[in-house]
């Protein structure tokens, strides 16, 4: 596969005001805490208005996220991609890894960003909102293979299989400096693609 298309999960280059303004909040839930900083204090270090964020985000919860809806459009075009003689099971580990690939000059701010979602408290019930749109995009994709219906209980399965795998390699690259995230999206795959069994008693 060639296309490019990465995100959170996943980094990529903020391009857009949504990702400009994201990445400025980034900085300041980094630097002051997340509870502590503001919408408009944001928006001040914007150079916006209040009212002008909000045409681009709905809440400081969403800010965290950037340009989610795009990255979810990523995914499934990396998964719509792969060839039908792709086994299911190593399709979505090509997904994973290509859809997490993270240009070297954006690893740091990516690595502020996962761990504001996966550690503050208060961004908790919105990324459970954010994690069920990407496993029904992964849910999508198992149904069409496997000519069953996306809320069925194999691919919701296999969704929140692909999910764990994904969230296990970012905990272990938030808690690893020097880890390589692609790396471990590769090898905690293999069980994904394996299953449980393989891996013995």
């Amino acid at each position: 596969m060639t296309a490019k298309h990465s995100g959170p999960l996943g980094g990529r280059p903020a391009a857009t005001t949504r990702g400009r303004l994201s990445d400025i909040a980034i900085g300041l839930f980094t630097e002051q805490g997340f509870d502590e900083t503001s919408v408009d204090d944001i928006a001040a270090a914007a150079g916006i208005a209040r009212r002008t964020l909000f045409r681009y985000y709905p809440s400081k919860n969403s800010l965290a996220w950037g340009e989610f809806g795009d990255h979810l459009d990523g995914l499934r075009a990396l998964l719509a991609e792969t060839p039908e003689d792709v086994p299911l099971g190593e399709s979505l580990r090509y997904a994973l890894v290509e859809f997490n690939e993270v240009p070297d000059e954006m690893i740091e701010q990516h690595r502020r960003r996962m761990s504001l979602l996966l550690t503050v408290p208060a961004l908790q019930a919105h990324s459970m909102l954010m994690y069920g749109d990407w496993r029904q995009v992964i849910a999508k994709h198992c149904a069409d293979r496997l000519g069953a219906a996306p809320d069925g209980h194999t691919p919701q399965t296999v969704a929140w299989m692909t999910l764990g795998t994904a969230l296990a390699a970012y905990d272990t690259w938030l808690a690893t400096p020097g880890s390589d995230l692609a790396e471990l999206m590769w090898a905690g795959s293999q069980t994904l693609v394996d299953g449980v069994g393989s891996l013995g008693r």
